[in-house]
């Protein structure tokens, strides 16, 4: 398994576990010391290795600390669909997936989307991964036509 698809697979657990949390509480996702003692007592409990922390970090961090904007920009391509009644799982996705797509400048638009379906497959229903892949496909899109 490449270490960047497992980095992700991580990370959205972290955020699923988040987003449960929250609208269960109705508190906020953690954020600065909170989150950074959430991350380190996650990653040492379930000994995910020193080569991912990194990766996973970045899109927890960068995912929770954009949720307004990221879920503007889903609410604009998630036609029909209130984003609270998505899934917890796919919210959760596809929040990370639109971070990464937007903020991480290294990763091409396409290889979020596929590794976006491929999780879907693995953690949500069967309707999961077409839900995603034409939520993430429409953003794809719309960011790469000209200004």
């Amino acid at each position: 398994m490449k270490s960047r698809h497992r980095a992700r697979e991580i990370a959205l657990q972290v955020l699923y576990q988040f987003d449960l949390a929250t609208h269960s509480t109705g508190q906020p996702a953690p954020q600065g010391r909170v989150l950074s003692a959430s991350l380190i007592y996650h990653f040492d409990h379930f000994a995910v290795p020193d080569t991912l922390r990194a990766f996973v970090g970045q899109l927890v961090v960068g995912t929770l600390e954009n949720i307004p904007a990221v879920d503007t920009t889903l609410e604009k391509h998630a036609a029909h669909w209130k984003i609270a009644r998505m899934s917890s799982i796919d919210r959760s996705l596809l929040r990370m997936a639109i971070y990464e797509m937007l903020h991480i400048k290294d990763v091409p638009h396409s290889v979020v989307i596929d590794e976006a379906v491929e999780l879907a497959k693995q953690f949500g229903t069967s309707e999961s991964p077409a839900f995603i892949n034409g939520i993430l496909d429409s953003i794809k899109t719309e960011a790469e036509q000209p200004a």
